[in-house]
């Protein structure tokens, strides 16, 4: 049987949807969906719902303040007015070239440019039909990152946005205490749970700690509008698994301990650099890998992650990490009893199905 979007729909109250997260960040609820039942725990709980010698695997990404407000100049031509502009970066194509989403589209084209300072714009240099620009910016690398602190605001998601203006606290609230490599417009979100106190509670129960990169971009946010799953384009992310870190978990499964992926991000990026037999080797490229129900996972065993928006890559992504029935229940329980949902919700433990 063909899998349909409309297999992933579900009924979310807006009330649910978290506007600000838990203070301090591990009294967020979990949501433990075990192979044989479920279990309404803390994220401080973790150390004990976890085993000795487990490996944990986190995205150290930092996001950046990809969200810019500009203006396109007037055009010298009859009713050729300014036009103010919103820019969300999205995927980085060079060290001066970004993709991004603008709005409104319709007011650019090649060629324009787009003052969000008076020294930093950026030139139109491509425009799909969808509203996608790639920019070319008058600097890069450093100094592009340091004009966007400047300029630019946290990229909350827009089901965020769309209930609240972004405020100051954004700035260290989306964002993980262990983030050091800037390049992602979007949290890896399970990430944002986690407190200094909480890791050292977990080394001391013997739980190991490994870093992978994967720069999320906003078309994690991206609804599919296909009917048919397998319809979907899957948006690329940047991401970089070390072989040294490719070996400590490899070593890791050979020794039967489990692998425990802090968020999709890093799933994926593990998925994606994982061999047919499992084996996980050096990964420094894009993936657009697209995880539904029927894929065979090659190396986790255990995935902790938020709760994620109806018809999302991102819950077909867990209904086949756990199955769809049990995530089907899963979802159902955690609206029922008043789960907060999204970037700035609770989190869920998930055990795979198979």
């Amino acid at each position: 049987m063909t899998l349909q979007t409309a297999d992933f729909d579900f009924d979310l109250p807006e009330a649910l949807i978290a506007r600000h997260p838990s203070n301090p960040r591990d009294a967020a609820r979990l949501l433990h969906v075990g192979k044989a039942a479920l279990d309404d725990r803390l994220v401080r709980d973790l150390p004990a719902l976890l085993q000795p010698g487990d490996l944990m695997v986190f995205n150290d990404t930092k996001v950046i303040p990809a969200q810019l407000f500009g203006e396109r100049p007037a055009r010298d031509v009859p009713g050729g007015e300014a036009a103010k502009i919103e820019i969300t970066l999205h995927k980085r194509e060079s060290l001066d070239c970004w993709r991004a989403f603008a709005k409104p589209g319709r007011r650019l084209k090649p060629g324009d440019e787009i003052r969000f300072g008076e020294d930093f714009s950026a030139e139109v240099l491509e425009k799909t039909p969808e509203g996608e620009v790639t920019l070319r910016f008058g600097m890069g690398g450093t100094a592009l990152f340091e004009a966007l602190h400047r300029h630019g605001q946290m990229p909350l998601p827009p089901y965020i946005r769309k209930l609240r203006a972004v405020e100051s606290s954004d700035a260290a609230d989306y964002q993980t205490v262990y983030a050091r490599e800037e390049g992602a417009v979007a949290a890896p979100t399970a990430g944002l749970h986690f407190t200094p106190e909480l890791l050292a509670a977990l080394e001391a129960k013997g739980i190991g700690r490994l870093m992978v990169t994967l720069h999320v971009g906003a078309g994690t946010f991206l609804p599919v509008k296909a009917e048919a799953i397998a319809d979907h384009k899957m948006h690329a992310e940047y991401g970089v698994v070390s072989t040294a870190a490719a070996e400590t978990i490899n070593r890791a499964r050979a020794e039967g301990r489990r692998i425990v992926s802090v968020g999709t991000t890093s799933l994926r990026l593990l998925e994606s650099a994982a061999d047919e037999a499992g084996r996980l080797h050096g990964f420094d490229g894009d993936t657009d890998i697209f995880i539904t129900p029927g894929y065979r996972f090659r190396c986790v065993d255990v995935l902790m992650t938020n709760f994620h928006l109806p018809k999302s890559t991102l819950f077909m992504l867990v209904s086949a990490f756990a199955g769809m029935e049990r995530m089907r229940e899963a979802y159902a329980h955690a609206i029922r009893t008043g789960y907060r949902f999204f970037s700035y919700g609770d989190a869920s433990l998930l055990e795979r199905a198979t």
